[in-house]
């Protein structure tokens, strides 16, 4: 099954908002995949097992999987955008 991570800070507040918005809306796309909300110093041993990042802070490197913005998940602001992205990403 494919795995979507989403990273804050702490874990907690931001990235749970934001997968719970990309859980909703991959279940209206028809779209199965697990989303996981995680703080961002256990982001490494996560984006192992992941197949798309949804990144709410900055990272500080780069990795081999589609990272995309997660603020466009919190505000609604270019979110049709990375919805497009994730859903690629997923296929």
């Amino acid at each position: 099954m494919k795995k979507v991570i989403v990273a804050c800070g702490s874990g907690v507040a931001t990235s749970q908002t934001v997968a719970s918005k990309v859980e909703r809306i991959l279940k209206e796309k028809g779209v199965v995949a697990v989303v996981e909300a995680v703080d961002i110093k256990s982001l490494e041993q996560h984006i192992k097992t992941s197949d798309v990042y949804i990144a709410i802070t900055k990272a500080n490197k780069t990795f081999d999987i589609p990272t995309l913005n997660g603020i466009a998940f919190l505000t609604g602001m270019g979110m049709e955008e990375e919805t497009t992205k994730l859903l690629a990403a997923l296929k």
